[in-house]
């Protein structure tokens, strides 16, 4: 059996009497992409955002690895090994792709103080800016500033950034979202390039690409799981088929 890298238990958020995640289960497991689908306002960003610790839960629990994480902030949650994308681009446009992705590896510095050295002498920071960098297949564009690259380079940016912190887990809200058809192609061929070593939990709306990378589905709506299993069982699914997929899934 794969590890476990994240699971989540019974996961429970309440914004006054609307339930915005309702009694949700699930596990991310290594060399898996767990994919989680629904309609617009099922609840799929707001269960991102639970896992990664941007919301406080209202009940449940969160363990990633074998750590209890329920109630930690977002930053000592990132910092046991959990990366995630968000929605809306969150990239420094001023500064070069190098140095984006550099100042992500930086903050796993143990030492405050080594922010006061000079950035080209911290070898092992700039070893894993470099592997990551290779991984997104964006170093071609390492010089280049990254508000003037496409929409989906900065995409690719984010998610070297992410790397570059060397998470076991990824949290990937919407990763195709804006991009044509050529850019989501280049993204679902990265993102099943590192799906190795990682456990993975991808939001998406394009179907095309969920159904090409997931090994598993849990499909939302109104804020709790309808359905969950492999793909062929979601396809089949009538009631997914109902409230989300349609026919032409």
């Amino acid at each position: 059996m794969s590890e476990v890298l994240l699971s989540a238990h019974h996961l429970t958020k309440r914004f006054g009497g609307l339930a915005a995640v309702n009694d949700v289960s699930l596990e991310l497991l290594r060399n898996h992409i767990h994919a989680v689908i629904g309609p617009n306002g099922a609840g799929k960003s707001t269960l991102t955002n639970l896992l990664s610790g941007d919301l406080p839960l209202t009940s449940g629990r969160v363990t990633l690895g074998t750590q209890d994480i329920t109630g930690w902030k977002p930053e000592k949650i990132s910092a046991q090994g959990l990366g995630r994308s968000y929605q809306k681009t969150n990239i420094f446009l001023p500064f070069s792709v190098w140095e984006n992705v550099r100042l992500a590896a930086q903050s796993r510095q143990p030492s405050a103080t080594r922010w006061l050295q000079r950035a080209s002498n911290l070898l092992a920071v700039n070893a894993r800016a470099e592997r990551a960098l290779e991984l997104s297949g964006l170093q071609h564009r390492k010089t280049s500033i990254a508000g003037t690259i496409s929409h989906g380079e900065q995409r690719q940016l984010e998610i070297a950034m992410t790397l570059a912190t060397e998470p076991q887990v990824l949290l990937l809200d919407e990763p195709l979202a804006g991009m044509g058809a050529v850019e989501a192609e280049r993204m679902v061929r990265l993102l099943q390039d590192i799906k190795k070593d990682h456990g993975m939990l991808l939001v998406e709306h394009d179907m095309d690409a969920v159904f090409t990378l997931a090994d598993r589905l849990t499909v939302m709506v109104n804020g709790q799981v309808i359905a969950s299993g492999t793909p062929a069982d979601i396809r089949a699914d009538a009631n997914v088929q109902a409230a989300y997929l349609g026919e032409n899934h």
